[in-house]
């Protein structure tokens, strides 16, 4: 799209006059200072029953969340702004000096005075030096400033700090994680812009000196026999988009975007039989978490909450046709703020798309001749984010059978360690010479406020057990369905378990469907570890909710995201472990259900100098939602190049077998 929608449904994003409106009314009724920054201002979402009501003619007002902390002092706000009233609705100050702690995520503004500050203090001028930095060297030393963790230190304690490692570069375009500075690490308080804290480890280990650098300039000799692969839809796509409003292959859903999320999905339902079923009200990722397995200086600490410490939207890319994006692309521009609160575009930041997956379903009976088969196309709506050193591409994907997918994408650059001459790296792989790669995880929660069928819903689990030699298994091939409701929310921390297939339905008890039954959605399990770090550790503490795969919570709009508000320096407790605690009834209700997923990622020579993509994700499939294979009036089409080959073919070929053969 060339220019940002108007706003016309409750659920729409912010537009430009909107922020503006919103921070300028905020800043005008609370005499805000000029060292107040906006870390987050978004769209304070409708309920479902808002909705309900809006549906039946009420009028809703549109509400604006916007998140302020004064960088001068560190106080943090909390502000409700009522743009339809032009007024400011609360406006409460965040507790953020006292147990548990917590700040806002980590600005781009913040991160662009920390390297000044670690570069002009002494301490560590000195620690560099200890290994071969020269003064001429320092101007291109790279400083990236990183989440700090917990660990009950005083400089933590209600602190807005960073903490910071560095890598030697010889040219600006080096590639800086090939240079790892080990044993020095500088943590600097934002607020004050000074390192209170310093370490210099005893052990000096030369820093790497070996290039592996990734621009297209270090690789002068390209693949010559890759030919070009063009996607065209010549009648253009199957969707069809209307501001926020997408409507394909009997989908329909709202696109919706958030700082700290990105990509949210809304009412998302399906029409069977002219009749449109709801089935996930709103679906995101809102947490990340990466723990390090290194108990080193340089990366015991290291465990970035993504989303919660930086903002998966806020680091939102500029996707490209041909690269990010292939065939016929529908770009969504988004309305954002920067730190100042003053409105911008993030220019195609959504790419939505359809792409070919291979077969939908076919048969062939040689008994009478029949043969049919239709091809799988599914609908492709993504966003990438650029994280630090990773990069993370969230792909949702629609199936014409009404399966409902989501992809991570984990790519970008390895965290590195340097290594002695003669010496192994025991905590993670060997990379190049000198190089390693320490060993971590990466967790992803979703959260999908489920809606089957636009009611009250149930969740139960569901595994396969073999059944017992007897009368009534007298062969020993019966193996029987050991179901049970969750009931209340400590009821449903999960771990999937392959060896059972174990998995969980979302059903609405309220509805029979063809059979008698109540129609649900079952959630998939891929294979996903869960955080190995101790129970007690500040790292689990504070990503809880990566110790199971599932949870499920009775809906409450102040719980939005695993790891609670404001993960970053944060001492734990917060988020889904907090929230389940609750124990509240979530049987025939409102029910949240959340998704923890993820990847162990053991360091090798072929993830460097940018690691291949790595995949992790669920699938949520129609279990008894439909009353049969609601893709069977799918046309049997050709497509041209299809059409092209078989004209090549020989005249005298019969067919016989052939899979084109109808």
């Amino acid at each position: 799209m060339d220019a940002v929608v108007a706003v016309t449904h409750p659920l729409d994003p912010l537009s430009l006059d909107e922020i503006a409106s919103a921070v300028a009314i905020l800043k005008d009724t609370q005499t805000l200072a000029a060292t107040f920054r906006f870390p987050i201002t978004r769209l304070e979402e409708p309920t479902k029953a808002d909705l309900a009501a809006y549906r039946l003619g009420d009028r809703l007002p549109r509400l604006a969340f916007i998140l302020a902390i004064d960088i001068s002092n560190g106080e943090t706000f909390e502000g409700i702004v009522d743009l339809t009233a032009g007024t400011v609705s609360s406006y409460i100050r965040l507790p953020l000096d006292e147990l548990p702690y917590g700040q806002p995520p980590i600005m781009l503004c913040e991160f662009e005075t920390v390297e000044g500050t670690v570069k002009s203090d002494p301490r560590w001028i000195a620690a560099v030096k200890k290994r071969g930095i020269t003064d001429e060297d320092i101007p291109l030393i790279q400083i990236d400033p990183f989440s700090s963790g917990y660990f009950g230190r005083e400089f933590e304690k209600g602190k807005r700090i960073v903490r910071a490692v560095s890598y030697w570069r010889e040219d600006v375009r080096d590639n800086g994680y090939a240079h790892p500075i080990e044993g020095v690490v500088a943590v600097v308080d934002l607020i004050t812009n000074r390192v209170v804290d310093l370490v210099d480890d005893e052990k000096i280990i030369p820093v790497p000196k070996k290039k592996r650098n990734y621009g297209r300039e270090t690789f002068p000799e390209q693949r010559p026999d890759l030919t070009p692969l063009h996607i065209v839809q010549p009648q253009g796509p199957s969707f069809t988009v209307d501001g926020w409003k997408v409507e394909w292959q009997n989908w329909s859903f709202r696109v919706g975007f958030t700082p700290r999320e990105g990509l949210v999905l809304h009412e998302l339902g399906i029409k069977d039989q002219g009749r449109l079923r709801p089935v996930v009200f709103r679906a995101s990722v809102t947490e990340m978490v990466v723990p390090y397995a290194d108990p080193t200086a340089n990366h015991y600490w290291k465990s970035a909450f993504d989303a919660g410490e930086y903002g998966l939207g806020r680091l939102a890319n500029c996707l490209e046709l041909g690269c990010d994006c292939l065939g016929h692309i529908h770009y969504f521009d988004v309305p954002a703020a920067d730190d100042l609160g003053q409105p911008f575009i993030m220019k195609n930041a959504i790419c939505m798309h359809e792409e070919d997956y291979g077969i939908l379903w076919k048969h062939y009976e040689f008994r009478n001749g029949i043969f049919e088969v239709r091809r799988s196309r599914r609908l492709v709506i993504s966003f990438f984010a650029t994280v630090g050193n990773y990069d993370y591409g969230f792909y949702w994907y629609l199936y014409q059978d009404g399966t409902i997918q989501l992809e991570a994408k984990l790519t970008g650059i390895i965290q590195t360690a340097a290594v002695a001459t003669g010496e192994t790296y025991p905590w993670g792989g060997m990379v190049d010479d000198n190089l390693g790669g320490p060993t971590h995880q990466h967790f992803f929660n979703a959260r999908l406020h489920m809606d089957v069928d636009g009611g009250d819903n149930t969740v139960t689990e569901h595994e396969f057990v073999p059944r017992p030699w007897g009368e009534d298994n007298p062969y020993g091939n019966v193996f029987d369905t050991r179901s049970r409701v969750l009931k209340r929310e400590l009821d449903s921390p999960a771990v999937a378990n392959g060896e059972t297939g174990r998995y969980w339905k979302v059903s609405n008890p309220n509805i029979k469907n063809s059979v008698g039954k109540a129609p649900g959605y079952k959630i998939v399990v891929m294979p996903s570890p869960v955080m190995l770090a101790q129970p007690d550790s500040t790292v689990a503490q504070r990503g809880g909710f990566a110790k199971k795969h599932i949870w499920v919570t009775a809906f409450d709009a102040r719980e939005k995201y695993a790891s609670g508000d404001y993960p970053n320096v944060h001492a734990g407790g917060d988020g889904l472990p907090g929230y389940v605690k609750q124990n509240r009834d979530i049987e025939n209700a409102d029910v949240v259900l959340w998704h923890s997923f993820g990847h162990t990622h053991v360091c090798k020579p072929e993830d460097f100098p940018i690691m291949p993509v790595e995949y992790a994700g669920f699938t949520l499939k129609p279990n008894g939602f439909f009353a049969s294979n609601i893709a069977m009036d799918l046309p049997p089409e050709e497509n041209s190049q299809s059409v092209d080959n078989r004209l090549q073919r020989s005249a005298d070929d019969t067919g016989n077998g052939s899979c084109c053969h109808t």
